[in-house]
């Protein structure tokens, strides 16, 4: 049997990227070769440089090329108080969406003793570490909504608790605009249980 042709090997290597298929894989490849070249070896080059570069941050675990993310350089930002995220791309939502000015901790997943993730695997540790050296006032968390995102929030919020430091979670509910008979039930129920004074 043949060796796939590079361009075969090049519809397979798109496809590690998530949503696509072996159609779209197809059509990107066929792009970059019929239309777009230079575009293609900018791809090339800046994804060889991406991947060799960048790490995660000592102090908070996010993606960054340097040793330290610019959020955890920053001496504006406000050190007693850290979010707790599940993944980078958390990190980046809140940056666009909210005037946040603190620190993050980034867990890259959630609690799923199923699946073998406990304390340890989540860095938990280096939360500890974090919580322990005195700066820290209170934690958001702002895990996801589903099971194993409340029992991460709850685990790491009884760490807080344990040492003095106020927890507090994000709202979860009803979205801004939306109408309440497009609302499944489970995310109405949650907004009832964490409604507010108004």
């Amino acid at each position: 049997m043949a060796a796939p042709s590079l361009l075969d090997q090049l519809i397979e290597a798109l496809r590690c990227l998530p949503g696509v298929g072996p159609r779209s894989a197809q059509r990107m490849a066929l792009h970059l070769l019929e239309r777009d070249r230079p575009g293609g070896e900018r791809l090339s080059r800046v994804v060889h440089e991406a991947m060799a570069r960048i790490g995660h941050c000592s102090v908070c675990r996010t993606l960054t090329e340097h040793e330290t993310c610019a959020v955890c350089s920053d001496t504006a930002r406000r050190r007693d108080l850290v979010c707790v995220v599940e993944a980078p791309a958390d990190v980046l939502a809140v940056e666009q969406a909210t005037g946040f000015r603190g620190q993050y901790h980034v867990l890259l997943g959630h609690l799923s003793p199923l699946d073998g993730i406990g304390p340890e695997e989540l860095g938990l540790d280096r939360l500890e570490a974090r919580l322990d050296g005195g700066e820290i006032r209170e934690v958001i968390l702002a895990t996801g909504t589903t099971a194993e995102g409340e029992v991460t929030a709850h685990y790491i919020s009884e760490m807080a608790r344990s040492r003095g430091i106020r927890s507090t979670r994000i709202a979860h509910g009803v979205p801004l605009g939306g109408e309440l008979e497009y609302v499944d039930r489970g995310t109405l129920s949650h907004a009832f249980e964490g409604r507010r004074e108004y």
